[in-house]
């Protein structure tokens, strides 16, 4: 359906009318007194019928022109279908560690052992394609901490910026702290008491960089209403080769269980600990389970502009009608100076 979202702005379109009907007549008169006739206004002596016809072009190129951009300040659009989308007051971030030591490949993937992050964005564009009705943005960190996506239900976005995500990008080392801040940051920004906030942090290590301690962070994060998840990635024994043969090692000896414990439970989270894909992957069914997506729909209409349409017209018109008046005076001078 067509329709224009200021159509009141079409009430102006007499204003030019009325602006020269309500001028004081002297004031046309001592305008005219004072002009200096110009050699093409004696033309219409011999040939009055063709400076009328071009007088009333230029005269309907104006009206059209003013039409025009009253059509475009009035803003046509057009309304689409209305669909129901589903929402759940929920906003939900994801915080994910891109440290270094993420480049540990304990995990398997498809029967090949691939690094943490690359298993991390596999389970986690899953998890975030089952969040219909949540608005969903992105954190990552190491030893910086960047709003890689704002809160947004655009869950494509999300899943192509997670992706495209390289371990390093922050670097080396790990801001736990930082990361929760920036989370409580960006929720105190999306300014919707009524919603529900929730934080998934997903780490291998321990906070070693950073201006804020995470257990302050999370006190913090509990005080304005959000709960904390987090989850401590890593396999507990690897076999590794070396010179004196074949030998177990703890790739996840770093990882601080302790502090993410503490500061999952302090906000009424969780702690989960995924020592492979399988086990990551049960994290987040829970998690779909422990913050479920809503049942409840909301009507949303999409809405596509096209002021542009009449505005470029609009614009295009009167480029033409400017450079043909140019060219009339230019003509008029010339043949001037030939009399002359």
């Amino acid at each position: 359906m067509w329709s224009l979202a200021w159509w009141w702005v079409l009430l102006a379109f007499p204003v030019p009318w009325l602006v020269r009907y309500l001028s004081k007549a002297d004031n046309v008169e001592r305008e005219a007194a004072l002009k200096v006739p110009e050699p093409q206004e004696y033309a219409g002596l011999t040939g009055g019928s063709a400076q009328s016809g071009f007088s009333n072009t230029k005269l309907l190129m104006l009206w059209t022109i003013w039409g025009l951009a009253l059509i475009a300040a009035a803003r046509p659009q057009y309304l689409g279908e209305p669909t129901l989308l589903p929402v759940t007051g929920r906003d939900l971030l994801l915080a994910v560690d891109l440290s270094g030591s993420m480049e540990e490949q304990d995990f398997q993937l498809n029967g090949q052992y691939v690094d943490r992050l690359t298993a991390t964005k596999s389970v986690a564009k899953e998890f975030i394609d089952r969040r219909i009705g949540d608005r969903i943005g992105l954190i990552l960190f190491g030893r910086e901490t960047y709003l890689q996506t704002p809160l947004t239900f655009d869950r494509k976005t999300v899943q192509t910026l997670l992706d495209e995500a390289i371990i390093g990008l922050a670097g080396k080392e790990t801001a736990i702290g930082d990361a929760i801040g920036l989370s409580i940051k960006t929720l105190a920004d999306a300014n919707v008491e009524e919603s529900r906030r929730v934080l998934v942090l997903l780490t291998d290590g321990a906070n070693t960089s950073g201006a804020v301690d995470p257990l302050k962070a999370a006190d913090l994060a509990r005080d304005r209403g959000m709960v904390i998840y987090s989850i401590g990635i890593g396999a507990d024994a690897l076999m590794v080769r070396s010179l004196f043969g074949v030998r177990q090692i703890n790739p996840s000896a770093d990882l601080d269980e302790q502090t993410l414990t503490t500061i999952a439970e302090g906000t009424g989270g969780r702690y989960f600990r995924a020592r492979d894909t399988e086990e990551l992957q049960q994290i987040y069914a829970i998690l779909d389970e422990l913050e479920p997506a809503a049942d409840e729909e909301e009507g949303f209409r999409p809405v596509v502009q096209y002021f542009y349409w009449p505005l470029g017209l609009a614009v295009v018109l009167s480029v033409i009608w400017a450079i043909t008046g140019l060219r009339r005076k230019t003509s008029v001078l010339m043949t001037g100076d030939r009399n002359g």
